[in-house]
């Protein structure tokens, strides 16, 4: 009984490891919804969560260079994208979720691409087409 006890003890710190590893979104302002157009300088199509690291230039004319968390690719295919709809160089226009700090990052709401479609970032965030 002692031992049947501790392998169900075993299995179910096994099954919270993946969800204490997940970090929360508290650092996203998601009460605001921000606009920036930039140059992508990368797109990581990497689980668990892809980015969009973009400089994106100021009202002043300096570069700033954002960091934006998308989710999995496995999220973002059901939402239309590929791993290839964003190269280095590509202009694009993301609406996101700024971060509360006020460092230049956030997470996606939309990404409106080169060839002019808009994507959202899974299901329910952003448009779906």
């Amino acid at each position: 009984m002692k031992s049947r006890l501790l392998n169900v003890l075993a299995f179910a710190v096994l099954l919270a490891i993946p969800v204490l590893a997940h970090h929360s979104f508290t650092m996203f302002d998601t009460t605001k919804q921000i606009t920036i157009t930039g140059t992508v300088t990368e797109f990581q199509w990497t689980n668990p969560h892809s980015y969009i690291e973009i400089d994106v230039p100021d009202e002043g004319g300096t570069i700033k260079h954002w960091a934006i968390e998308m989710g999995s690719p496995s999220i973002l295919q059901q939402s239309g994208w590929k791993f290839n709809n964003l190269k280095k160089g590509d202009k694009t226009t993301l609406v996101i979720n700024p971060l509360k700090d006020g460092r230049p990052g956030g997470f996606l709401n939309s990404a409106t691409l080169p060839d002019g479609r808009v994507l959202g970032n899974g299901p329910g965030r952003g448009p779906q087409k």
